[in-house]
């Protein structure tokens, strides 16, 4: 029996997964040393975030004081080196 096309999933519109395999959830722990595969047991683990990206997020305003910041030093310069 076919799905209905209405019902598959496109391989563009999959996105972050709110629950992580367990795992998922220990290799993000060992990276960050809290958890020891020697020791430690893989029950009762600790809750993971998962970390999603933010696509298409404007730029900070920090950056933007800079480069008027760089603008506006530049003529500065030039009337020190005549």
């Amino acid at each position: 029996m076919t799905m209905d096309r209405t019902l598959k999933t496109h391989g563009g519109l999959t996105g972050t997964r709110c629950v992580l395999t367990r795992a998922e959830r220990i290799a993000m722990l060992v990276e960050e040393e809290k958890f020891d595969p020697e020791t430690d047991s893989p029950f009762g683990l600790p809750k993971v975030k998962v970390k999603q990206s933010r696509a298409g997020s404007k730029a900070k305003k920090v950056a933007k004081e800079d480069e008027e910041g760089a603008e506006g030093e530049a003529p500065a310069e030039e009337t020190a080196a005549e």
